[in-house]
């Protein structure tokens, strides 16, 4: 069960993050209930879901990486908890989406089929089923080790055909999207750059928050460029201008160097502050 260990004692750390994860959901229904969705409060409700859900999908993919900068082993407990809370958003997502439409599941089904970007969605979707459902203890001795894995890699493509969508749906201000996109290259080039079992090196980790915001200008740039009527330069000049804001190639950065000035962190110190 979420709240206790693996001992089977109960754990405050975990019970705290299961209520955690509930608490978007439970704002989302304050927020129906209260009528402060707007004039369109499916719609707003269906983003709501959704964005959450891509939200603690990178929170899963994050759970390594932390778990390996703060040498934390228990970190490692979070991953099945937080991925099966991305399913439950996905999947309150999907029925919000089906509410909008009076739950007629034909027309849910061709708009699925006619639309491209519900199309991307709902592939991601499908898959990120498969990895909840043989998210158990059982599924991995039923598959073996070593398949459970290659399995659970899918979480990759289903991530990005989920930014895709994300991106698509969000048509102008694709900003959220930019900066999720980016940290999903931070998250992807630490896997790559990792040693089995351990954290890449101080110098490679600022190497890869620089990597990441220049992938996070260039794809802001490219989107801007082929797919709106906004000069793809402006948007490139305002990731170097703070007047206004951090765009999300800086917030990528920041969040980056964030990481590798915690790697530089001595590994006592990050075990006493963790404690």
């Amino acid at each position: 069960m979420p709240w206790r260990d693996r001992s089977g004692a109960f754990s405050p750390f975990k019970t705290f993050v299961l209520a955690a994860l509930a608490v978007p959901a439970l704002l989302l229904a304050h927020a129906a209930w209260t009528g402060a969705l707007g004039p369109k409060p499916w719609q707003a409700a269906t983003h709501d879901a959704g964005t959450w859900a891509i939200r603690l999908l990178l929170l899963s993919l994050l759970v390594t990486p932390a778990r390996q900068v703060l040498r934390q082993a228990r970190v490692a407990e979070l991953r099945r908890m937080v991925g099966v809370a991305c399913f439950a958003y996905l999947a309150l997502h999907l029925a919000l989406y089906a509410g909008d439409l009076r739950f007629d599941l034909l027309k849910v089904g061709s708009e699925i089929v006619s639309r491209v970007y519900l199309t991307i969605g709902f592939v991601a979707l499908v898959a990120l089923a498969v990895l909840a459902a043989t998210s158990t203890d059982g599924a991995v001795k039923r598959l073996g080790g070593a398949a459970w894995r290659r399995l659970h890699r899918l979480v990759f493509p289903a991530a990005v055909l989920a930014l895709v969508h994300f991106t698509l749906q969000s048509k102008a201000d694709v900003t959220e999207p930019m900066l999720m996109s980016g940290l999903f290259a931070w998250l992807v080039g630490y896997r790559v750059l990792a040693p089995a079992g351990a954290a890449p090196g101080i110098v490679a980790m600022v190497a890869l928050a620089l990597g990441a915001a220049a992938a996070t200008a260039a794809l802001e740039f490219a989107w801007y460029g082929l797919a709106t009527g906004i000069d793809p330069w402006r948007v490139l000049a305002a990731n170097l201008d703070v007047a206004f804001g951090l765009r999300p190639a800086l917030w990528v950065l920041v969040a980056g160097l964030g990481a590798a000035a915690l790697r530089a962190v001595p590994r006592g110190r990050r075990i006493a502050r963790a404690a």
